[in-house]
C-alpha cells in the first residue's frame, strides 16, 4: 500500500512520524511523509520517500510573529496569535500535498494538517486516517490538551473542546476552498469544513473517520464518551539508525561524573535565551548537579559555567535521556515521550499549547514532583524541583515501572492493523 504521512510543525511534531514510518516500511507498505523540508535529513535517515513541503518552522517561530506568542499570558491568547500565523502559511502547503495525495492509496494525518488532509483526500477519492500525538477531541474528562489541559468541569470541558476544534477549522478554511477549486477542479460546495459531501464509497470515513493517538493509554487513558473510531495506540519512537551513538565529546562528559540532568526547550522559543540559560545554570549549581543542556531552538547554553556542565545540539534522546539523573525539559508530546521511555524522573517547564497538559501527567503519574511553568521559572524553584526529583526514591522507582509498561505497547503496529482495515 502507499502511504503518505503527512505533519507540519517543529521536530517534535515530525519526529515521532519517523519511527511510524519506518515501522510500517518495515511491514512492507511503501511510505513517503510529507514536511517541511529541513528536516529532510531526519525522514531520509529512515529509508522512507520524503515530500518537502515550505515554510520554515524555525524561521517563522523566530520572526516577529512568532516572537509575539511570547506577550500572550493565556492559552487562548497564545492560541490565537499562532492561528493567525498558521492562516497565512498553510496555502503554501496544499500544492506539494495534493501533488503526493495523487500517488497514494491512503493517507495519515497529524493534527497540524488535518482538516486539509482530510479536504484532499475526500476529494480525490483517498481514504485517511488521522494520526494524532495530543487528544484533541472533546471530553468531559480533561479540557483541551492545547490550552494546557486546565479543567473547566465536565460541561466546559466538552464545550472548550469543540471550540477549539471549530477555531482550529476555521483556519483551514480558506485554503480548503481554494484547493477544492484550483488544485482539485471541484466545483464550489462540494467541500465543507474539509470534509467531502459525497454518496461514495467513503460514507463509513465521514460517520466514523478514524484516529489513532500515538500516545499510551497508561498515560492518558482513552476517555469514556470518545466516540467510536478514536483509539489510544500507544507511542511512535522516533527513528535512530542502528549505528547511531553518542557523540564522543558527551561520552567522555558523561564517564566524568555521575549521571547528570538534561536540561531541554526543545523548539520551544524564549524572549531572553541569555537570561534563561543563566538562570538554568544557577539552578543546576544550586542543587549541586552536573548537567547536560541542548541548546535547541531557544539557544541555551552554558558558556563559562565549568566542567560539571556540558551544551549539546541535537542528540537522540533515546540514548541520552537513560543515563540521565533526571530531565528537565518543555512537555512537548515527544520529549515527554522519551523521558517516560527512558524511565527516569522529569522536571517539567511547560512553555506553552499542551506543554502544560503533558506536565500535568507527568505530575499526576508520579514521576515528577511538581510543573515549573516557564513563565513562574526562578532559579530557585527549580533547583528545588530538581533536588526532589534526583534524591527522592520514589519518583525514580515509578519511572522505571512505566517504563516498562511502555516497553510493552507497539504503537505502531496498531497503525499497521488499522491500514490493513481502512484498506
Amino acid at each position: 500500500m502507499r502511504v503518505a504521512v503527512m505533519t507540519a510543525g517543529s521536530r517534535g511534531d515530525i519526529a515521532p512520524y519517523t519511527g511510524l514510518a519506518h515501522g510500517l516500511a518495515e511491514a512492507g507498505h511503501e511510505v513517503t511523509v510529507a514536511t517541511h523540508g529541513t528536516f529532510g535529513p531526519l525522514v531520509r535517515a529512515t529509508g522512507a520517500g520524503f515530500q518537502p513541503l515550505p515554510v520554515d518552522p524555525r524561521a517563522e517561530l523566530e520572526s516577529e510573529k512568532g516572537r509575539a506568542l511570547h506577550d500572550s499570558h493565556s492559552g487562548p491568547g497564545k492560541l490565537v496569535q499562532l492561528a493567525r500565523m498558521a492562516r497565512e502559511l498553510v496555502g503554501e502547503m496544499a500544492p506539494p500535498l495534493v501533488a503526493l495525495a495523487r500517488e497514494s492509496d491512503v493517507l495519515l494525518l497529524s493534527s497540524s494538517l488535518a482538516p486539509l488532509g482530510r479536504a484532499i483526500g475526500a476529494g480525490l477519492g483517498v481514504p485517511t486516517m488521522g494520526v494524532y500525538l495530543q487528544p484533541l477531541h472533546p471530553t468531559a474528562a480533561f479540557g483541551p490538551s492545547v490550552l494546557g489541559g486546565r479543567s473547566f468541569g465536565p460541561v466546559g470541558n466538552r464545550l472548550a473542546g469543540h471550540a477549539v476544534n471549530a477555531a482550529v477549522e476555521q483556519i483551514f478554511a480558506d485554503t480548503v476552498r481554494t484547493t477544492a477549486r484550483d488544485l482539485l477542479g471541484l466545483p464550489g460546495g462540494v467541500l465543507r469544513r474539509g470534509g467531502l459531501r459525497h454518496a461514495g464509497r467513503r460514507a463509513r470515513e465521514r460517520r466514523h473517520w478514524p484516529v489513532q493517538h500515538g500516545f499510551s493509554p497508561v498515560v492518558v487513558p482513552r476517555p469514556r464518551d470518545w466516540r467510536p473510531g478514536l483509539s489510544v495506540c500507544g507511542y511512535w519512537w522516533p527513528y535512530d539508525p542502528p549505528r547511531a551513538r553518542l557523540p564522543a565529546y558527551v561520552e567522555k562528559f558523561l564517564a566524568a561524573g555521575p549521571p547528570p540532568v538534561f536540561v531541554g526547550l526543545g523548539s520551544a522559543t524564549v524572549p531572553d535565551p541569555e537570561a534563561t540559560s543563566d538562570l538554568l545554570v544557577r539552578a543546576l549549581r544550586a542543587a549541586g548537579l552536573r548537567g547536560v543542556v541542548q541548546r535547541g531552538w531557544a539557544g541555551l547554553r552554558t558558556r563559562d559555567a565549568g566542567g560539571e556542565l556540558l551544551t549539546v545540539d541535537e542528540v537522540p534522546h533515546a540514548l541520552l535521556f537513560p543515563r540521565m539523573a533526571a530531565v528537565v525539559h518543555h512537555c512537548g508530546a515527544g520529549t515527554t515521550a522519551a523521558g517516560l521511555r527512558a524511565g527516569v524522573p522529569a522536571v517539567p517547564v511547560p512553555v506553552q499549547f499542551d506543554g502544560g497538559f503533558w506536565a500535568r501527567r507527568l505530575v499526576s503519574l508520579g514521576v515528577a514532583p511538581s510543573a515549573v511553568p516557564l513563565r513562574e521559572l526562578t532559579a530557585e524553584r527549580l533547583a528545588t524541583a530538581l533536588t526532589a526529583a534526583t534524591r527522592s526514591p520514589a519518583y525514580a522507582e515509578r519511572a522505571r515501572r512505566l517504563a516498562e509498561l511502555l516497553r510493552a505497547e507497539d504503537g505502531t503496529g496498531a497503525v499497521a492493523a488499522a491500514l490493513e482495515r481502512l484498506g
